[in-house]
């Protein structure tokens, strides 16, 4: 049944076949790697997005550290002068925010201010105008230095709309109306009466300016109320014009990351995460009040000092609420809160540089952590990208947020009062863990075993289908090499038996009887011996033999073939290769060299020189017989196959020759059971098959 049907088979649909059944095997072993590469790249993603997440945690809680350091100032921090332990002791001293160059505990700070309750800008940085510096120890030098602070927050802050220009100018204006609230009850030096904060805050109105002239013809905008407006301007602001404040790099909206991996996190609110919930900093961002004391500022016509030679200094309490946080028109940061004092409100704040902000705050610790290998960070405000980190050697500027792909990692919110700020992790390539390794090799010797097998699988095919089809022509072959000369036996014999042939004819016939059992033997003969080398059963008996021996035997056994066959016979042996013995199995020998001769005879009948030449002789590696014909030779493309197994030059139904495609195939096989080599070569006319026997 399996010999009918590679019979019926040809190479082509044993590849379809075979292509079948590969891809069945291959593509469940694909989705496998895909699925196992898949979960691996997850469990990646979640690794890097935990370490984002850590980091953005350590973030806001340094920031929040680092605020409520802020928020635990007191109102009289933001004076030059604040008072020391108990009022009574008269013990003032300068400010911790007086400090020059300014402390800076927030990176990018460049100094903090005070917007009192008439809109008048003051810093804590230099004492109030009518006392001299000198008396603290301030050198002219740094007194035009923290002048010259002094004067750039005013104009970053007069710039942006929140105070009054700093520029001179010859104004006469009617003092700003003040924010009010409930009366509170304060007390003087001597500490007399009660102190009673318990009204609730009303609404606080826009100071207005009931009159103004000016030189310059500088509109003044009310300082407090724009404080006021900062958060709602900012998100009302058009999209085009908080770019130009911000910068092109557009909107988180347009940045191509993609998020696919944020999909399968289960029970996610959104991609945006706020890490106000771990924060227990927020607690303390209530409202608070406080007791403080300060150096009371003169009025006109009198000093600081009493009569008794004691500071005028004012006990009071204030009303605290949280820093608020916020990006200006100019790109800085700013950070402020309102305080409110005697039925007043005032404005402390700091002001920060955008870029040096987020280098010290984010930057810096991002490029510190392992995330920065594999990631990059952007940071936006209300939407909008205002900078780009990336940890990688291979670092590209960006122009556009358009321009930043990858996958989407993590993505979270500052706590309040940042919230506005928002940092994205982002990863361009993301590494598949150190599993990946064991699934890649896993997956390469898959493919070469699948590869590999079903390509031994498809040249195995492709032999057993040449194999049967050669030995379809093999059957054919000797059912005609047996047809023939038995038919031929049978017409003599029965003519001989009928008495028709005389007596010239009868020694004719049976010569011609004898021939053709000759013949029929040698291919009995060699069809036993195919049947051993298939079952593995060549029985070898080597023996030391003298050269001339093996030159007689051949004479005795070819030469009656020869001449039979209209060939010369020319048999030529040197003297000392005749003295030598070689290994040989003198059967296999015989047959070997009937084969060569025969297969001379067949290919060689049409030459015009009919001679069989064979001759012996000694070379460094053994003894050599050879048997040439004077044919047509053997082309190059063929010399190796003529020796396979039922392989034939000429195609079955056209051949002129005849044979089965055993013969050199038997003999290659004999020669290497006895340790020999046979080859063939091509002469001027001719080939020359050559036996090489060991010594």
């Amino acid at each position: 049944m399996a010999r009918s049907t590679l019979a019926g088979l040809d190479t082509k649909r044993l590849r379809r076949w075979l292509m079948v059944f590969f891809l069945s095997l291959a593509t469940p072993t694909a989705i496998l790697i895909y699925q196992a590469y898949s979960q691996l790249k997850w469990e990646a993603f979640h690794q890097n997005r935990l370490l984002a997440e850590e980091l953005a945690t350590r973030i806001d809680s340094r920031l929040m550290e680092l605020l409520y350091q802020e928020e635990t100032r007191s109102f009289s921090d933001y004076s030059f002068l604040t008072v020391t332990g108990d009022p009574t002791t008269n013990y003032v001293q300068r400010s911790p925010l007086s400090s020059y160059p300014v402390e800076q505990n927030i990176p990018g700070l460049i100094g903090y201010f005070q917007v009192d309750a008439g809109g008048m800008f003051s810093t804590p940085l230099l004492p109030q105008a009518d006392t001299e510096p000198g008396s603290y120890g301030i050198s002219q030098q740094q007194v035009g230095d923290r002048l010259a602070l002094q004067n750039q927050i005013q104009q970053i802050l007069s710039e942006n709309r929140l105070v009054h220009s700093v520029k001179g100018t010859t104004s006469t204006a009617t003092p700003v109306k003040p924010l009010t609230r409930t009366p509170a009850i304060a007390r003087s030096d001597s500490l007399e009466g009660a102190l009673d904060f318990s009204a609730e805050r009303n609404q606080a109105s826009e100071p207005i300016v009931e009159s103004s002239t000016s030189t310059t013809m500088e509109k003044q905008v009310p300082s407090q109320a724009a404080f006021d407006q900062l958060k709602s301007y900012g998100r009302d602001k058009d999209q085009s014009q908080k770019q130009e404040t911000l910068g092109n790099l557009g909107r988180v909206e347009d940045l191509k990351l993609d998020n696919r991996f944020q999909a399968e996190i289960p029970e996610q609110k959104g991609q945006r995460q706020t890490l106000s919930k771990k924060a227990p900093l927020l607690e303390r961002r209530a409202v608070r009040k406080e007791r403080s004391s300060l150096l009371e500022a003169p009025t006109t016509g009198e000093t600081q000092v009493q009569p008794s030679g004691r500071l005028r200094i004012r006990t009071f309490e204030s009303e605290i609420d949280p820093f608020e946080f916020s990006l200006l028109d100019s790109g800085h940061f700013v950070m402020f809160r309102k305080v409110w004092r005697d039925n007043q409100r005032y404005i402390q704040g700091a002001l920060i540089d955008q870029s040096a902000f987020l280098q010290g705050m984010i930057e810096a610790e991002f490029l510190r952590a392992a995330i920065a290998q594999v990631s990059n960070l952007i940071v936006a405000y209300q939407g909008n990208v205002v900078s780009v980190f990336n940890g990688r050697s291979d670092y590209t500027y960006f122009s556009r947020a358009s321009e930043l792909t990858g996958q989407l990692l993590y993505q979270s919110r500052l706590s309040a009062p940042l919230g506005d700020v928002e940092m994205i992790f982002g990863v361009t390539r993301l590494p598949a863990g150190p599993g990946a390794a064991i699934i890649s090799w896993i997956a390469a010797i898959l493919i070469l075993v699948l590869c590999g097998g079903f390509y031994l699988m498809y040249r195995l095919g492709v032999r057993q289908i040449e194999l049967t089809r050669q030995q379809q022509d093999f059957v054919s072959a000797v059912s005609h090499e047996l047809k023939t000369p038995l038919t031929s036996i049978r017409m003599y014999g029965e003519m001989l038996r009928e008495g028709w042939a005389n007596d010239a004819k009868k020694s004719e016939y049976y010569e011609y009887i004898y021939n053709e059992s000759e013949r029929l033997s040698r291919l009995i003969n060699n069809v036993l011996q195919l049947a051993r080398m298939t079952r593995n059963d060549l029985k070898v008996n080597l023996k030391s033999v003298p050269a001339s021996e093996l030159v007689d035997v051949i004479r005795s056994k070819v030469s009656t073939q020869t001449n039979q066959a209209g060939f010369t016979l020319n048999l030529t042996c040197d003297g000392e290769a005749g003295k030598t013995n070689v290994m040989v199995d003198e059967d296999y020998f015989t047959q070997i060299i009937i084969n060569l001769v025969d297969n001379a005879i067949k290919f060689s009948t049409k030459a015009p020189t009919k001679s069989i030449d064979i001759d012996c002789r000694r070379d460094r590696n053994g003894i050599v017989f050879s048997v040439r014909d004077y044919g047509p030779g053997v082309s190059k493309d063929q010399m190796k196959k003529i020796f396979k197994l039922f392989y034939r030059t000429e195609n079955e139904l056209t051949r002129e020759t005849v044979g089965t495609g055993i013969g050199l195939a038997l003999v290659q096989q004999l020669a290497h059971a006895m340790r020999a080599r046979v080859d063939v070569v091509n002469r001027e006319l001719g080939a020359e098959f050559r036996l090489c026997l060991s010594l």
